[in-house]
């Protein structure tokens, strides 16, 4: 037996109509505000502050972000917001993209900072695939347009300038990296390269992914090597991150192809011939060895914050 609204309803009877199941027009609700806060942007709320949830990307539903936003900024007026900075921090494989979030949070509430942690899933287009983020475009997703999308969306929903942002990124977040700077220069104050198990040179005489000859080709653009000047460079690696069984590429692997282990064995290898790749055009860069440290994320965050803390500086002088 079936219920109806006034009590029992037989089986044989008429259900509700269609039109009785549309759901109701609601009004807005009405912002949630911490008690004793006025807040200086009232569209905001509760949860727009301290490590935020995880938001859908509105025009890219399949991959998210999550934010920190020091509670200081919520009364902080218009003029007082023209210091803020954002700082993006892209996870590795493991897509532990809330850790970074949160080893970030006292560093953005000591230098007026808010942190944006993008998530791209496993598992995109191609089921278990776990690298589709590493070299910017996989099928037809661009993942450095998306990562746009985000800043550009937190720009204007928290009205702080964007137009330049600090990203970090260590291992798969480190390929990630140093590739966005490649085609974004002109969006970056700082960039923080960790570790990446495979790394795209500099260098004019080989196709991408190893080298940049056909960048115009596969992306539409060419490096702006005096913007990527103009980029405050760290690249920062443990001297004990050694290990090579994931990171040698083999013929039938996936991203195989010739020269792709030119760069060196290992991770230190790797970062000190983009270096080397990055000074030959007169980008200085910042190399950060760090003593006794292998492959893990967290423990170079530290030494990233260093070094962002001059770079934010430098934006206010």
């Amino acid at each position: 037996m079936a219920f109806a609204a006034g009590g029992p309803m037989l089986e044989d009877e008429p259900g509700p109509s269609p039109a009785c199941l549309a759901l109701p027009t609601l009004p807005e609700p009405a912002p949630m505000i911490p008690d004793g806060i006025t807040l200086a942007q009232p569209h905001l709320n509760f949860y727009d502050f301290g490590p935020t949830p995880f938001f859908a990307l509105p025009n890219e539903q399949r991959v998210s972000y999550c934010l920190y936003v020091p509670k200081s900024f919520a009364t902080a007026d218009a003029e007082a917001r023209r210091r803020w900075r954002l700082i993006v921090a892209m996870h590795g494989t493991g897509r532990t993209a809330a850790a970074y979030r949160d080893h970030f949070a006292a560093f953005a509430d000591a230098h007026d900072c808010i942190v944006l942690a993008p998530l791209f899933p496993v598992g995109l287009i191609e089921p278990g695939e776990m690298s589709n983020y590493k070299r910017i475009k996989f099928h037809d997703m661009r993942f450095d347009r998306l990562v746009l999308d985000m800043v550009d969306l937190v720009g204007k929903r928290y009205d702080i300038d964007v137009s330049r942002v600090a990203l970090f990124g260590f291992s798969g977040g480190g390929h990630f990296t140093h590739r966005f700077l490649y085609l974004h220069a002109d969006r970056l104050f700082a960039v923080s390269i960790g570790a990446p198990g495979g790394v795209t040179l500099l260098d004019e005489d080989r196709d991408w992914w190893v080298g940049i000859r056909n960048l115009r080709e596969v992306f539409g653009t060419d490096p702006d090597v005096d913007a990527m000047r103009r980029v405050a460079v760290q690249m920062v690696v443990g001297d004990a991150d050694l290990d090579t069984w994931e990171i040698t590429l083999k013929p039938g692997m996936p991203g195989w192809m010739p020269d792709a282990n030119i760069a060196g064995a290992t991770r230190v290898d790797k970062i000190r011939s983009l270096k080397a790749s990055f000074e030959a055009k007169g980008i200085p860069v910042r190399l950060d060895l760090l003593p006794g440290v292998r492959h893990e994320g967290l423990k170079v965050v530290g030494a990233v914050q260093d070094f962002l803390a001059g770079a934010v500086a430098a934006t206010r002088a």
